[in-house]
């Protein structure tokens, strides 16, 4: 409880924080006053159109990566697993790739985003079709990472064969990761199937507190596995695919943020869903924070600052716990 609280507080703070955070040097109560106001004034535009979008869709992203992570290193008892697994983001990638190239993008505002999930949804049936009813983890790893690998050959020939280098260029930076410049057509396209993610990976915790003694056990308790593989693999890709629909490919948090959370909740892993949800959605945040403070004149890709933290700390968490990872 207290660890919730702590939390919830940290992210209510990130998100004020995230609110008044921007180039135009405007005070504190100013801005949080134009969040409210209804005058059509540039400041309200601002708060209102451009950074409440910004910060909302910060928090969905950071708690759905977070949650999917947790519930991938819960079913398949590995803490180096992440929601990327099963190959769902690169999906998505290559569905918002194409939309780039083919100029559906340009021809309609929210072809990239629809692009990307219908890719996304394309990889899950593969995946169950690949896994089959009956598949063990091993089974849905080897799925993920061949989907994955199939779909970052198709971004890679689309790059290659591209005519138009700006085309080229633009793809390169979407696949950065980014929330500059998202509004709440983003946000309602995304929260349907970000709801439906937390839902159904929300409800594993009995059955990932049962696989911790085992699959055998588990079963013998009453948890019937294919059915949690199933909502496992379609919440995390709804969570994540939605996710890199309308911000691209942000890393590291699925990975990062349940490793740091784990021995505060005693290793439950129905207690490390929800922590890391908050936690997820807390180091997005605070990530998206320091892209607009630290270089605000270059346009410094959320996606690359969460590459140059979450890698290093990962490899410290690596480090300090290599003599348990065997």
């Amino acid at each position: 409880m207290k660890l919730t609280a702590i939390l919830t507080t940290l992210c209510t703070v990130l998100f004020v924080v995230s609110l008044v955070t921007g180039t135009t040097p405007v005070s504190v109560w100013h801005s949080l006053a134009s969040l409210f106001a209804t005058d059509g004034s540039p400041m309200s535009v601002v708060m209102q159109q451009i950074r409440l979008p910004r910060a909302l869709l910060a928090v969905m992203i950071g708690a759905s990566l977070g949650v999917s992570g947790a519930a991938m290193q819960g079913y398949l008892r590995n803490p180096l697993a992440e929601p990327g697994l099963i190959g769902v983001s690169a999906a998505a990638g290559l569905g918002a790739v194409l939309a780039l190239q083919t100029g559906l993008a340009a021809a309609f505002a929210l072809a990239l985003p629809l692009s990307a999930l219908l890719a996304a949804l394309i990889a899950v049936a593969m995946i169950l079709t690949l896994a089959g009813p009956r598949g063990a983890a091993l089974t849905l790893i080897l799925a993920g990472i061949a989907i994955s690998a199939l779909a970052s050959a198709f971004t890679s020939l689309v790059l290659n064969l591209s005519p138009n280098p700006f085309a080229a260029a633009e793809i390169v930076f979407w696949m950065l990761g980014s929330l500059a410049d998202r509004s709440f057509s983003h946000v309602w396209l995304a929260l349907p199937f970000m709801v439906l993610g937390w839902v159904l990976l929300g409800s594993l915790g009995r059955g990932l507190d049962a696989l911790t003694l085992g699959e055998d056990a588990a079963a013998a308790m009453g948890v019937r596995l294919s059915r949690l593989r199933l909502a496992l693999v379609i919440g995390t890709a709804a969570c994540v695919g939605a996710g890199t629909a309308v911000a691209g490919s942000i890393g590291f948090v699925g990975l990062v943020v349940p490793h740091v959370l784990r021995p505060f909740v005693g290793g439950q892993p129905s207690r490390l869903l929800w922590a890391s949800a908050l936690g997820g959605a807390a180091m997005v945040l605070a990530a998206d924070i320091a892209v607009r403070v630290a270089l605000p004149d270059r346009d410094l890709k959320l996606g690359v600052l969460m590459a140059l933290v979450g890698a290093p700390l990962f490899l410290h968490l690596i480090y300090k716990t290599r003599g348990t990872l065997q």
